[in-house]
């Protein structure tokens, strides 16, 4: 069983509902910058990952079309 407590009308505090309360305040965007391959090759050397051309056409495609939906 659970446990009821019956309160009188005027100790309930009764606020309005705002909307915007429950909204994020900035809706995130998602945009793609392009990139060269010079940068990605610079950043797969700081990464310690290898640059590969292949692998990297892949993952922008695939980027790409995940963004894009």
């Amino acid at each position: 069983m659970r446990k009821v407590e019956v309160i009188k009308a005027s100790e309930v505090e009764v606020k309005p509902f705002v909307l915007d309360d429950f909204i994020q305040s900035k809706a995130k965007s998602s945009s793609m910058e392009k990139i060269s391959k010079k940068e990605l090759k610079s950043l797969a050397e700081k990464l310690g990952l290898d640059y590969n051309d292949a692998k990297i056409e892949f993952a922008k495609k695939l980027m790409t079309a995940y963004l894009c939906k």
